[in-house]
């Protein structure tokens, strides 16, 4: 009897060692991705930053050419390479005051815009006032008309107002342009804060003025660092506007600089490749300090309202 038993339990201790030995299948998480799939993922992702940095990195390979023709023949820039360029440009050319204009009018863009943006997004976000619905489709129509239509009348405005060669002309009109997207943009992104906030605002003794400074800016700093970056992109890289409205050398901003290496028989390409790297310093140091909120104020800010 103690031995049938012994062969009947043999065999199923060899089965049970058999499939011990046999390798258990990863089961794959929710979210989890293949090694092909991520490969391939990071292969796209690896093209699309060559794709994006080799116009920076070509720009900064020509800006070290010393001639103004080396654009035309590229490789030889690598045997003569050389900062001249830049010395050249910082020592003789109004770049200070070119920085100067273009951080002058960024920012007052920027102050002004974001203000009255957020002050308009969270009026029409809670407040539900006459034509409130009216208000914003008509921030949106006025990005309708193209810039060589707004010329125009804005110089007749601005020179009434006698602020044609102004820096705060030039803020105003570039307010004209960042406020209705901002404003929705703004919008979207109080939307998505609790009502409650402000009732409980309310209930403590605050202002609507006194809620909307010390409650709900605080909590829409991921929007407001949005609409402050695009606002202050307007405003520094903008062309029309800036020729047309600053009529001082010295109160051109960097993008109507950089046209003064071009003339009608020449093009110093060169100076202008050095000059449009360091003009990229600036931006690049305001998208540091903003770029922790950009990506939440973006998707935050794209509710339905």
């Amino acid at each position: 009897m103690s031995t049938s038993t012994a062969s009947a339990a043999a065999p199923a201790e060899q089965a049970t060692d058999t499939r011990s030995t046999v390798p258990q299948r990863k089961v794959r998480g929710r979210g989890e991705r293949g090694r092909a799939a991520s490969l391939a993922s990071h292969g796209v992702l690896s093209v699309a930053s060559l794709v994006a940095l080799f116009p920076v990195a070509w720009l900064v390979y020509l800006s070290l050419g010393p001639d103004k023709d080396d654009y035309l023949h590229p490789g030889g820039i690598w045997s003569k390479m050389t900062l001249d360029n830049y010395t050249f440009v910082l020592q003789h050319t109004n770049f200070f005051d070119w920085l100067k204009s273009s951080l002058i009018v960024s920012l007052g863009t920027t102050v002004i815009g974001v203000l009255v943006a957020a002050t308009t997004g969270y009026a029409v976000s809670r407040m539900r006032f006459p034509g409130y619905r009216k208000l914003m489709w008509i921030l949106l129509v006025t990005q309708m008309f193209p810039i060589a239509v707004l010329i125009v009348p804005m110089y007749q405005i601005l020179s009434s107002l006698q602020l044609v060669d102004s820096y705060l002309g030039l803020v105003l009109v570039y307010c004209s342009t960042a406020v209705p997207y901002c404003a929705w943009l703004l919008k979207g992104y109080f939307d998505t804060i609790p009502f409650e906030i402000d009732e409980a605002g309310r209930v403590d003794g605050l202002s609507p003025f006194g809620t909307f400074f010390r409650l709900i800016l605080p909590l829409a700093r991921p929007g407001l660092a949005v609409a402050g970056f695009y606002s202050f992109i307007t405003a520094f890289g903008e062309v029309a506007f800036a020729s047309t409205f600053m009529l001082s050398d010295t109160k051109y901003t960097f993008a109507v600089g950089l046209q003064s290496f071009v003339s009608e028989h020449d093009a110093q390409r060169h100076l202008m490749a050095a000059t449009a790297v360091l003009v990229a310093i600036p931006v690049s140091a305001f998208f540091y300090l903003v770029q922790k909120n950009l990506v939440t104020g973006l998707t935050a800010g794209g509710t339905k309202g």
